[in-house]
């Protein structure tokens, strides 16, 4: 398990998180002339996306994403995209966040695995970046921010050798192997199976630096060929014309990233019966025995967002990612408790007082406790948390 893979996960599925609110927000937007005080407007979208990309690339924040720590699990990240998607206005509900989550899972887990070579996973990841600073071009500070991050991605992952990316994409790879959600672009382009398993392809560029395949070439000891062996292959590859660009700026040539709502089409998922049974497996095992320093990861971060509120008393934005209403109930109500996630309110402020209690109860876990003891610290932060 690489300990690098933590930024590149959160960074991707934070760019599809905000793929899917801009299309959803577009789709519901009223002229402002027209739109009651219940309705988006133009303005909303732009604040929504504003609010929610200054938190999600907040100095501080990624300060503690770039260490170096371990993947934690589906439901400590689910509960990091609940409170960043509500850094704003905008209010989603247990239906919709569920839909939003699993939209984003899916669409990155399909871009790793089409990824051509395990590099061009930081591709897939400028691609996000480049598309966020799209949403904010009339920001100048958040901007800035985005490109302060992308600045720490080049000089973190620059001089990591193919080996070291392999084993990013290895553990991406682990983390999402056992998520088979049906999405309907993915069924309609037919890249995606009725069971939820995707359909790599057998045609198309191969990976920069590599040949088309069809030859088999023998060496001896001092490096020399001595024997070249063709062979049929099957599939319709091409050389790769260019390299993408890792600089700020440049043709990232890779596709993978870049939004795929930009033409408007709904987009529904399904959870696969072999997913459902999965997910009820893994809920019921043991605990894990991460969980506490799940929980001081999370405080962690939490510590770090700077959230806006909302000044005055002007209510939250209600965002509906189904078509309808209806269809948004009939789904809370159809999809299985063992896939639901509780919701993790924490406030996270620059109240002083508090941050000083998150520093002691962080202090706590630094020091070498017995077995026993462990699993109490874990639920005294968890209980601090829901007081918050």
């Amino acid at each position: 398990m690489s300990v690098r893979t933590l930024p590149l996960l959160f960074l991707n599925l934070g760019g599809e998180m905000l793929y899917v609110l801009d299309q959803r927000l577009r789709a519901q937007n009223i002229p402002g002339d027209k739109a009651r005080k219940d309705e988006w407007t133009e303005v909303d979208r732009k604040r929504v996306l504003n609010d929610i990309i200054s938190t999600m690339f907040n100095r501080k924040f990624m300060e503690e994403l770039f260490k170096p720590q371990e993947l934690y699990s589906k439901k400590a990240l689910r509960t990091v995209y609940d409170r960043l998607a509500h850094a704003s206005i905008m209010r989603l509900n247990q239906a919709s966040m569920d839909k939003l989550y699993d939209l984003m899972t899916m669409a990155f887990k399909y871009q790793v695995l089409l990824c051509p070579r395990p590099k061009d996973v930081l591709l897939i990841t400028f691609n996000h970046l480049d598309s966020i600073k799209g949403f904010i071009q009339d920001s100048p500070t958040i901007l800035h921010q985005v490109d302060e991050t992308f600045r720490q991605l080049t000089e973190v992952y620059g001089s990591l050798s193919a080996g070291e990316f392999q084993m990013i994409r290895q553990t991406l790879l682990i983390f999402f192997q056992d998520l088979h959600i049906r999405v309907s672009t993915f069924l309609k382009d037919k890249v995606q199976n009725s069971n939820g398993r995707f359909v790599l392809p057998v045609s198309g560029p191969v990976p920069w630096g590599t040949e088309v395949p069809g030859v088999i070439r023998m060496f001896n000891g001092k490096g020399e060929e001595v024997e070249k062996i063709e062979f049929k292959h099957g599939g319709n590859y091409i050389p790769a014309y260019k390299e993408g660009s890792f600089e700020l700026y440049g043709d990232r040539v890779l596709k993978l990233g870049t939004n795929m709502y930009s033409v408007n089409r709904p987009v529904e998922t399904h959870m696969s019966a072999t997913s459902k049974g999965l997910a009820s497996t893994q809920e019921n095992i043991a605990p894990n025995p991460l969980a506490k320093e799940e929980l001081n990861f999370l405080a962690r971060l939490m510590g770090g967002m700077e959230i806006k509120k909302p000044s005055g008393p002007e209510p939250g934005f209600r965002l509906n990612l189904f078509m309808t209403d209806e269809e948004e109930e009939h789904a809370a109500q159809s999809r299985p408790e063992d896939l639901s996630y509780e919701v993790i309110n924490i406030q996270a402020t620059q109240d002083q007082q508090r941050n000083e209690e998150l520093a002691r109860i962080m202090g706590e876990f630094e020091i070498t406790e017995q077995p026993e003891q462990s699993a109490s610290k874990g639920d005294d932060l968890l209980a601090m948390m829901d007081r918050l």
